[in-house]
């Protein structure tokens, strides 16, 4: 089992397999006698009353349960976030790694009704437990997704997780890469085992996230299963996992439903510099402070894109040379679908202002007006004219100002030392940060960091050929793209949203991925969209992706059913 702070890291692949076991019979009957600690106590929960659409209605809240046997500590006083200054976490010994369970009353002997199982890793980083949901709160199923789920009937489960920015008890980092991912898959099975001893059906469990949680279900949604985390959920304890250090238990999800996800990080740096230079938008906003470095990142992503092979729905190959076009038929769906799904709605016209209101979440939000230069509607038919890519890219770069390059592996490129770019997700635990790209290894010049030709006096190629070496393995074992298509059991049902305004990753990220699943025969359902006119956020279309689950899950039909062999 696993010391504080510390990671297992595979240097080599290990081929996809699992032992699929069935979910627990209930309390005190574990799968296997490790996982006792890890028996749901179905009596320990308080009662609470929120109202949903103005009717109130009693919740059991099972509080902070730990969902592994072995947590790792973490230190009492923690960043204070993108505020900066310090918190103190009252759990030490569980609180990244446990979960809120919350059960409204109409699923309190339910055993068929779902589970939606959201994380809250945005940027990537830690995730401490929190009540989601609070006695005498008032929630529109409307707007809120806390709301739209305890009036369903679903069981909320509100999941902490580590990831980048943790401090471990010991002073080191224990929350690299990929443990945000590990705990995610221990959650997974600390319901699976529980399942006959819970209300809710671990055979239904819908998966939610934004940005780096938005990325986080993407991969739990895609490497269901996979043996290549077995060691991982074994140095925690994860349920499902045996004496011999063999995986009892299955991780697969039912559903996922992510929004703006930051993901293929390995490759993002590359899909950003080619969007916003292959039209000059960073020189046409003002904001290419690194020209060089901007160029040469973007020569990399015809090659990159080539090597994944992906095609569209009308059979065209998806290349660098047929991105933009993809990209622009991907905005005018979204267009005409807003335009056609309510009468109210509006696009401006050619000359017409966008009003935008924006604003940190408790901040003072504040409407800017930008010229409609880049899309022409017909509001009679709610069709799409013309849409101009180098205005409308522009546009996107206007109202959110670009990232700075390179945009995810910033830390250690030229004397880079504060920022806030996800390179500190990598590298071992008793290291800050280390590049896990190319280009930012092989530009890194912080003398003494462990990190770059500088300090190993190997480049990024000669690096990763050592067997040794696990930061390509940490790239790998969060990267959806990786596992999708292979013999990794993923989700087979997925409603993905990545806002037409959202300049935060590149829109080809979310292309590919849907490109990806698409060609992927275990999906069976998937429903991805550009949502018009969202920044980078999520959960803006409660009713919609409520309904989508809600139907997804009837045409699945009943949970108790016996899974097909094979």
């Amino acid at each position: 089992m696993a010391l504080a702070g510390s990671l297992v890291l595979a240097a080599v692949a290990v081929p996809t397999s699992v032992v699929a076991a069935a979910p627990a019979t209930g309390r005190g009957h574990t799968a296997d006698p490790q996982d006792a600690a890890l028996d749901f106590d179905s009596a320990a929960y308080t009662t609470i009353t929120v109202t949903v659409d103005g009717r109130p209605m009693s919740v059991r809240w099972y509080k902070e349960i730990c969902y592994v046997a072995d947590p790792v500590t973490a230190a009492a006083r923690q960043p204070g976030g993108p505020g900066g200054g310090t918190t103190t976490v009252p759990d030490t010994a569980c609180g990244y790694q446990s979960m809120n369970v919350f059960v409204p009353e109409s699923a309190f002997g339910d055993q068929r009704t779902p589970v939606y199982f959201a994380v809250d890793n945005s940027g990537w980083r830690a995730s401490r437990i929190r009540a989601s949901v609070t006695a005498g709160t008032s929630y529109s199923s409307s707007t809120s997704t806390v709301g739209a789920a305890l009036k369903a009937g679903y069981v909320f489960v509100d999941v902490a997780s580590r990831s980048r920015g943790l401090i471990g008890a010991d002073g080191s980092a224990p929350g690299k890469a990929p443990a945000a991912v590990v705990d995610a898959k221990a959650a997974v099975r600390y319901l699976r085992l529980n399942d006959a001893a819970m209300p809710g059906s671990s055979e239904r469990i819908v998966v939610n996230g934004t940005s780096g949680g938005g990325a986080l279900v993407s991969i739990l949604g895609a490497s269901g299963n996979s043996a290549e985390y077995t060691p991982y959920l074994a140095a925690i304890g994860a349920a499902g996992i045996d004496a011999r250090g063999r995986s009892t238990l299955r991780d697969d999800v039912f559903a996922v439903n992510a929004y703006c996800p930051i993901t293929d990080l390995g490759n993002a740096d590359i899909a950003y510099e080619w969007l916003y230079n292959v039209l000059a938008t960073r020189d046409a906003t003002g904001s290419n402070p690194s020209p060089e470095d901007a160029t040469a990142i973007a020569a990399q992503f015809a090659a990159y894109e080539k090597s994944l092979g992906l095609r569209n729905p009308d059979g065209s190959r998806l290349t660098a040379a047929t991105m933009l076009d993809t990209i622009e038929k991907e905005v005018i769906r979204s267009a005409e679908t807003y335009l056609q799904a309510d009468p109210a709605h509006t696009i401006p016209p050619l000359g017409g202002t966008f009003e935008i209101t924006s604003g940190a979440p408790g901040g003072t939000p504040t409407t800017k007006s930008y010229v409609n230069d880049w899309i022409d509607v017909d509001t009679a038919t709610g069709t799409v004219r013309s849409v101009d890519m180098a205005k409308y890219l522009a546009f996107v770069a206007t109202q959110a100002k670009l990232k700075t390059t390179p945009a995810f592996d910033a830390v250690g490129v030229h004397g880079n030392t504060t920022s806030g770019t996800e390179t500190d997700l990598f590298g071992p635990p008793t290291q800050t940060y280390m590049n896990y790209t190319e280009y930012g290894w092989n530009h890194n010049d912080v003398a003494g960091d462990g990190s770059g030709i500088d300090d190993t006096g190997l480049t990024w190629k000669q690096y990763t050929a050592k067997k040794s070496t696990t930061v390509d393995d940490q790239v790998h074992l969060i990267n959806p793209m990786d596992f999708i298509g292979t013999s990794a059991d993923t989700a087979p049902n997925w409603y993905v949203r990545h806002g037409t305004r959202d300049r935060d990753t590149a829109f080809t990220v979310s292309v590919n991925l849907d490109r990806a699943l698409a060609a992927d025969p275990q999906v069976r359902n998937l429903n991805h969209r550009l949502a018009w006119n969202q920044p980078h956020a999520g959960n803006y279309d409660v009713p919609e992706a409520m309904a989508w689950i809600a139907d997804t899950v009837r045409k699945a039909g009943n949970p108790l059913a016996p899974r097909p062999k094979g």
